[in-house]
């Protein structure tokens, strides 16, 4: 607890491709200690919150067999939408493409809530441009929420490899690994689930952007 800087994203990058969705921020709070304990107890560790040699192989271990049990399920650079309604990530996606995944779907069912996730990324709902910022920032792509004006000039222009956002003043919507990304989705129909396979909102007024080298 405390420590801060490159081993510590190491660490919650770690936690979250062996299935503990952490923020990646670098600092080694009560966020990143809850995640570590919870992977302690599932490898059958006493549970003390510090990442010990042992613990740090374990948890390299644990990665290496969830990318294996992925890649047969999501084929290389297309995310695969699950029947729980969450998204797998391609194996062979980077890092922050897999965090974002992670991070979106820790929030996939939550309600929507006009302004939610504005404030901070801690909500109990989130509207479109809050679900963005919180997905993005899972991926250690964004620092604070932004709004969809704002995130009209996030990142570069155009499409990415890999995640695509659509803002104008009024919406935002992103596509990350092949699957959308999307508040319009979250209709009873679709069990109020963020995620979709088809396009829920159009492409025409929108402003296009994505991650640098994403």
């Amino acid at each position: 607890m405390g420590m801060t800087g490159h081993d510590v994203r190491v660490l919650q990058d770690f936690l979250t491709r062996a299935g503990f969705p952490t923020g990646i921020d670098g600092d080694f709070g009560s966020g990143t200690r809850q995640n570590v304990l919870a992977f302690q107890r599932s490898v059958h560790v006493q549970p003390n919150g510090v990442v010990s040699f042992a613990v740090a192989h374990a948890l390299r271990m644990a990665v290496a067999g969830h990318a294996r049990s992925t890649a047969a399920t999501a084929p290389a650079g297309k995310a695969v939408l699950n029947s729980d309604g969450t998204a797998t990530a391609p194996a062979n996606a980077p890092a922050a493409v897999q965090n974002v995944i992670a991070a979106a779907n820790k929030i996939a069912f939550t309600p929507y809530v006009f302004g939610g996730g504005h404030g901070s990324f801690t909500s109990s709902g989130y509207d479109c441009s809050g679900s963005v910022s919180y997905a993005l920032h899972g991926g250690g792509l964004l620092s604070s929420p932004e709004d969809s004006s704002q995130l009209e000039s996030f990142g570069s222009p155009g499409n990415g490899q890999w995640i695509t956002i659509w803002a104008n003043a009024g919406h935002v919507y992103m596509q990350v690994a092949g699957l959308f990304y999307d508040t319009a989705a979250q209709s009873s129909s679709n069990s109020h689930d963020r995620w979709s396979t088809t396009r829920p909102s159009p492409t025409s007024g929108y402003v296009v952007r994505h991650p640098a080298g994403l």
